[in-house]
């Protein structure tokens, strides 16, 4: 049965995508989760990242399930609920005040694609194969999808994989700035923990002023919201955790950040 396991280990907050039958396809179900699990995850103090992945050792997304097209995108109506579905999913992460990171193993194509564009980070064992299909479907890609491929990988590499719908490697995503990072098989999974609990160490309201500052950059400049930004920065330098890294810094020891 397609569903999403919600699970948390210490500081990190895990997504998993399953339904291994189909190389972890999204049903409609699994697509309306995503918000909820992100949201929960949010809001949990002890959860400093979030990791999104795919079941099993074959895929991370291969797309949407297919097989409920039929009867879940057969009208106008049935569509556009499919369609909200989709699209809140990627943004999601986005709306996300912590760091989520797209853990990346196999097939990545297809909304698995989207959904990894939509992450912090991409960090992508050496298998893991890429694609954007809609120019093979007769789709028409929507605006706030494509600007996220222009943000995370540019103009020329934007219209290289939509114009082409080739599958790319994981050389080559690392080559256009998709992936931040590439493991073999046997180092992989350490390494994507050691960035994980790295980055959960550090001060969380830090993380969340620095997100939503870059967030706020690549928007269109009418779209900014700069007294957030402006307003989380100001509150790093009133917390505690400010003071404590200034301790811990005179010190010669790790700081023990509290978020606050």
């Amino acid at each position: 049965m397609p569903e999403l396991i919600i699970q948390r280990d210490g500081p990190i907050g895990r997504v998993v995508f399953s339904n291994p039958a189909k190389f972890n396809a999204m049903s409609r179900d699994m697509w309306e989760g995503v918000p909820k699990a992100l949201a929960a995850f949010d809001a949990d103090p002890q959860v400093r990242v979030i990791v999104l992945e795919g079941d099993g050792d074959k895929a991370f997304v291969s797309g949407a399930d297919i097989s409920q097209f039929e009867s879940q995108r057969s009208d106008p109506q049935a569509q556009a609920r499919y369609n909200a579905a989709v699209e809140a999913a990627y943004l999601a992460p986005i709306a996300c005040g912590k760091p989520v990171v797209a853990k990346i193993r196999g097939i990545c194509m297809g909304g698995g694609l989207g959904l990894a564009a939509a992450c912090d980070l991409r960090l992508c064992r050496d298998d893991a194969r890429f694609r954007m299909p809609a120019g093979r479907l007769g789709l028409g890609y929507n605006v706030p999808g494509v600007s996220r491929f222009l943000s995370v990988i540019g103009l020329q590499n934007t219209l290289d994989i939509f114009f082409s719908a080739r599958i790319f490697d994981a050389a080559d995503a690392l080559r256009m700035g998709f992936a931040s990072k590439v493991a073999p098989r046997e180092q992989f999974d350490a390494m994507v923990d050691e960035w994980c609990q790295t980055t959960a160490d550090n001060a969380p309201l830090t993380l969340r002023a620095l997100k939503l500052t870059v967030n706020a950059l690549i928007r269109d400049p009418a779209q900014r919201d700069m007294d957030s930004v402006a307003a989380a920065i100001a509150a790093c330098f009133k917390s505690q955790d400010y003071r404590e890294g200034a301790a811990a810094f005179m010190e010669k020891r790790k700081p023990r950040f509290q978020g606050a």
